[in-house]
């Protein structure tokens, strides 16, 4: 319904390890830049999506590490490895006029721009040269989400993805 708070579980990171003996944790981020995470409190983490309040954080290495309130001690911090990290997608920024969150594609049906209905988005990830789209219809496809050459519509009103593809591929 318009104007309602969206509540929608957003995935943007996981407790990776342990970091010290203070309760500090290691986490791998899937923002992006990756200290971006930080910006984001509280992270609802695990199945049951217990609030913890960011503390402070910083870029370590390859990582990011963290502390939360209420994690003061090694063995608190390790019983939290493993565990995603959630934010309201609410919590998130609008994304800008020719930009789109993966979570809002997730679920679009894709047509060809010949009309032929290729499935729906089911998820999408990052490789070194551009994101994929998995669309899963008759069978599962793999698209390059290349802006312009490939991508060529996204209607949220209509719940559809229009794309310069071969069905056959």
């Amino acid at each position: 319904m318009a104007g309602q708070p969206d509540s929608t579980r957003i995935v943007v990171g996981h407790i990776a390890g342990v970091y010290g003996v203070r309760g500090w944790l290691k986490v791998m981020s899937e923002t992006d830049p990756p200290e971006g995470i930080l910006g984001y409190s509280p992270w609802l983490l695990g199945a049951d999506a217990t609030a913890w309040t960011v503390n402070e954080g910083k870029r370590h290495g390859k990582g990011i590490v963290v502390s939360l309130r209420g994690c003061d001690d090694r063995d608190r911090a390790a019983a939290l490895v493993g565990q995603d990290i959630a934010v309201v997608r609410d919590q998130l920024p609008p994304a800008s006029h020719d930009e789109f969150y993966w979570v809002d594609l997730e679920g679009l049906a894709v047509e060809t721009t010949e009309g032929v209905a290729l499935g729906s988005i089911d998820h999408l990830f990052a490789t070194g040269a551009n994101d994929v789209i998995v669309v899963k219809g008759d069978r599962e496809r793999l698209l390059p989400f290349v802006w312009g050459d490939v991508v060529k519509d996204v209607d949220f009103e209509q719940r559809r993805m229009l794309v310069d593809w071969d069905p056959s591929f």
